[in-house]
């Protein structure tokens, strides 16, 4: 990947981004949950329950939830599309650990199975899954192309992919609220609340240099995917992709 395309959430290490990745999800975790309702005023409840809307009319009956964080997209999924399988992996195992307390209480540990895994390096054989999707994790992949690869090899000829992600505004006035926002209160919101600063502040950093739109489904294309779009939701502060193999 090229540099512009490289943030990391510590820019003053030289660890690599999987490894920042994964201490900064782990820290922030128990927080996790919280700060997303409020960061967001509730409103990724509704992109994840539109992206799952759209994935239901495929009828994928085993589904591999590529960094699930706390796995609020598995379970939207397993009470929605009800399908016969869903594992859900994340390379921090502090989210998994709340994620799997959700599932519990929700009565789905029958259908959901949580893993601890590197969304780039996937130990699923190929053309295993109807169906993989990720919400607001692909762009903290270390490499895109290699895991976006990996996820066509995992599905099975006709499924399709599904990535919820952000993506920014074009428009006035939102594109300039956004700005603001996600620039200056978010970090300092994220400090408050979840004492790591650095976390939010990387937020922005990742979504600006993430290539979204038709950028995205171009990536999408050349990597073998067929049929890829996308779908604008709030005005452009995010974004559903679907494509498939």
């Amino acid at each position: 990947m090229s540099e512009k395309t490289s943030v990391t959430p510590y820019s003053d290490t030289d660890i690599s981004k999987k490894v920042q990745v994964t201490s900064m999800f782990d820290k922030i975790a128990p927080y996790y949950d919280n700060l997303n309702r409020i960061l967001s005023l509730g409103i990724d409840v509704l992109w994840r329950r539109k992206a799952i809307k759209l994935l239901k009319a495929e009828q994928p009956q085993s589904i591999l939830d590529i960094a699930t964080g706390t796995a609020d997209l598995a379970i939207e999924a397993a009470l929605v599309i009800k399908p016969k399988k869903i594992i859900a992996m994340d390379i921090s195992a502090n989210m998994l650990k709340i994620g799997e307390e959700k599932v519990q209480k929700k009565g789905l540990d029958q259908v959901i199975k949580l893993e601890l895994g590197d969304s780039e390096n996937l130990h699923y054989e190929a053309n295993s899954f109807d169906a993989v999707m990720a919400a607001f994790g692909v762009r903290n992949f270390e490499n895109l192309d290699k895991g976006l690869a990996e996820m066509l090899r995992v599905l099975r000829p006709g499924g399709t992919l599904m990535v919820l992600e952000f993506s920014k505004p074009r428009h006035f006035p939102l594109k300039q609220l956004f700005h603001i926002y996600f620039k200056y209160i978010l970090p300092v919101i994220g400090k408050i609340r979840s004492k790591d600063q650095k976390a939010y502040k990387y937020l922005y950093e990742s979504v600006q240099v993430f290539p979204d739109y038709e950028n995205f489904t171009d990536i999408l294309k050349k990597l073998g995917y067929a049929q890829a779009n996308y779908h604008i939701l709030s005005g452009g502060i995010c974004t559903i992709y679907i494509a498939k193999k």
